[in-house]
């Protein structure tokens, strides 16, 4: 049996959770590189018994969009959508989020000004400053994947339910017919 109509549903689905959440990205600003935009992936799988939507990203992208627990405060936000993730575990790779802060630091050209002398800060000072506070408070969740994907699964039982009654409808009658012609 073939389930064109159901397959479609979940492709458009897939394109609404995608398309969203890329526009989410730019929006939020989180668009640097452009690594995590062009990462996001989704296939519609038909096996012989079952048929699933399969979404794909940078490993990052869980931490963009749930957060991560500072070491010694957080964001409210994180409590209601839960993370797995939390700064001060000691399990990371060691000097990682300095190196990742300092990659970032520099692709905006981004430095602070020392409040004495008014001068621009290096680069590794403003990147050190910003690990710091990274590290303690954590990192905000943007919920660029969780929302749209809410959203659309809300919506997706009523329809995929009646494409799924026209593909069995389909069914029937072809094999209906079939029977028929014997």
């Amino acid at each position: 049996m073939e389930l064109k109509r159901t397959q479609e549903t979940l492709e458009v689905f897939k394109m609404y959770v995608l398309n969203q959440s890329r526009s989410i990205l730019s929006r939020k600003g989180k668009n640097v590189t452009s690594k995590l935009f062009q990462s996001l992936n989704g296939t519609v799988k038909e096996m012989k018994n079952s048929i699933f939507v399969e979404f794909e990203m940078e490993d990052y992208a869980y931490y963009q969009d749930r957060g991560v627990k500072g070491a010694k405060s957080s964001y409210p936000e994180i409590g209601k959508y839960g993370t797995l993730a939390k700064f001060g575990k000691g399990t990371g790779t060691k000097g990682g989020l300095t190196r990742g802060i300092n990659k970032w630091v520099r692709a905006r050209r981004f430095q602070f000004r020392d409040k004495k002398t008014g001068r621009f800060m290096s680069y590794d000072s403003t990147a050190f400053l910003i690990t710091r506070s990274v590290y303690n408070k954590g990192i905000k969740p943007s919920l660029f994947f969780t929302k749209p994907f809410e959203r659309a699964f809300e919506k997706l039982p009523d329809a995929l339910i009646e494409q799924f009654g026209l593909d069995v409808e389909d069914f029937l009658a072809y094999t209906l017919k079939e029977d028929r012609l014997r």
